[in-house]
């Protein structure tokens, strides 16, 4: 993609993200706080896959100053702007991506074995950040909770950011893990492929991202006519069992 095309898609994607804000106007302290602790979540996620293949023998990532806390060098003008924007505009929900870390398979010591780590370093990066977050949550600030609160909304601005930081890490840590590439989770489905399974695999893997967006689209669909989706139905229950967890 040329320099010329990228500054378009950047103006399209940020003229897109401001309509969407601005026909979502009434914007909550909730929406906000759940923002600020998904991004950083999912930076995290992006980062340690190029901190575990920069172990393992591959600077691609680090060559690409992609090994930053900077948010701005892992957004994608389409999976963190446009897509978002467009479907928030449509009530469809929000669904969304960052940009990719680049790791180079075959610059590490062990390809096949060490490739699995570096996609699987990801989700864990989200389960340990939504353990530690439990952790904190049910030993520091559960016993600090509202008396007779009946919603989070009503408890503190830290309270909320500690809760939301571990059931959200929860999510994209399972989201992350369903066996669909690109997904993290596809790796291990790989692993167990038998080799003659290989060739029809390959075949058809070039389709998974437009399936899975449909498996996304259609969720949102299935919600907003009053029908429970497959992913509303695996998240509530996930969720659910979380909050059992910790103790709400």
């Amino acid at each position: 993609m040329d320099q010329r095309t990228k500054r378009t898609l950047w103006i399209v994607a940020i003229a897109v993200f401001v309509v969407a804000l601005v026909v979502h106007h009434n914007i909550t302290t909730q929406e906000i706080i759940i923002f600020c602790v998904v991004v950083p979540s999912i930076i995290l996620h992006e980062i340690s896959h190029g901190w575990v293949a920069n172990a393992f023998g591959d600077d691609t990532a680090k060559r690409a100053g992609r090994l930053t806390l900077n948010p701005v060098v892992h957004v994608d003008p389409v999976g963190t702007l446009i897509v978002p924007a467009l479907l928030s505009l449509t009530s469809f929900g929000v669904f969304g991506w960052a940009k990719p870390v680049p790791v180079n398979v075959s610059r590490l010591r062990s390809p096949r074995n060490e490739g699995l780590l570096v996609s699987l370093a990801g989700p864990a990066t989200n389960a340990a950040l939504a353990a530690v977050f439990a952790v904190v949550f049910v030993h520091v600030v559960r016993p600090d909770l509202p008396v007779g609160w009946t919603s989070n909304s009503q408890w503190s601005v830290v309270a909320q950011i500690v809760f939301f930081a571990s059931l959200l890490n929860v999510g994209l840590f399972v989201f992350n893990m369903i066996p669909i590439p690109p997904l993290d989770g596809s790796v291990l489905f790989e692993r167990l492929l038998p080799a003659r399974s290989w060739p029809t695999y390959l075949k058809y893997r070039q389709y998974t991202m437009p399936i899975l967006m449909g498996l996304v689209l259609l969720n949102f669909f299935l919600t907003q006519n009053g029908h429970v989706g497959p992913l509303t139905w695996l998240f509530d229950r996930l969720y659910s069992w979380w909050e059992s967890v910790l103790g709400v």
